[in-house]
């Protein structure tokens, strides 16, 4: 009965040393997975810190961008109008000592078509008030007189300053009389 209760015993000592076992087994596990977890955790925090620090880059090098392409924005334009500054002063150069008038009118004259066209060719429209109802999205009303006419009533008599469009976009209202 002794060797019974011995061996009881053993068994029961290797039931707990078993239990022991295991338990230890699975605090290593929950050991393991929890560094995981930070493991996780610190991979995740550092994917985040590298993804933040790559918009951040993205972000000032379009704000760089943004920057140089304002301050060149007008270049397109003013190279194409060098060449009417060129005639500019070669006729303010001939006029100096030209005697015959139609010859400085017709100077000009071909200096400002020059000039309109190239302003025509990079979108700009001329608006055409003279004659049309008023419109306040379009005109400027700085004057209201009497209409000549019946049919002149809430016109555009005159246009003091030209309206402009670029790109079918009013960039300059047009100033104008109109008829009451």
């Amino acid at each position: 009965m002794a060797e019974e209760t011995s061996n009881k015993d053993l068994e029961q000592e290797n039931e707990m040393q078993q239990e022991e076992t295991n338990t230890e087994e699975v605090n290593a596990t929950n050991e393991s997975a929890e560094m995981s977890d930070a493991d996780k955790i610190a991979e995740l925090n550092d994917r985040f810190l590298r993804l933040y620090a790559e918009f951040d880059n993205y972000r000032k090098r379009t704000n760089k961008e943004k920057i140089d392409l304002i301050s060149s924005a007008g270049e397109g334009i003013l190279k194409d109008l060098l060449p009417v500054m060129d005639d500019f002063e070669r006729a303010i150069a001939n006029n100096e000592t030209a005697e015959d008038l139609v010859s400085v009118k017709e100077g000009f004259h071909l200096i400002f078509n020059k000039f309109r066209h190239i302003l025509e060719s990079k979108g700009l429209k001329k608006m055409e008030a003279k004659g049309e109802s008023f419109d306040s999205e379009l005109h400027e009303a700085i004057a209201n007189v009497p209409a000549p006419t019946e049919d002149l009533k809430g016109k555009v008599i005159d246009d003091v300053e030209k309206g402009y469009y670029l790109n079918e976009k009013v960039i300059r209202y047009a100033k104008v009389v109109v008829g009451q």
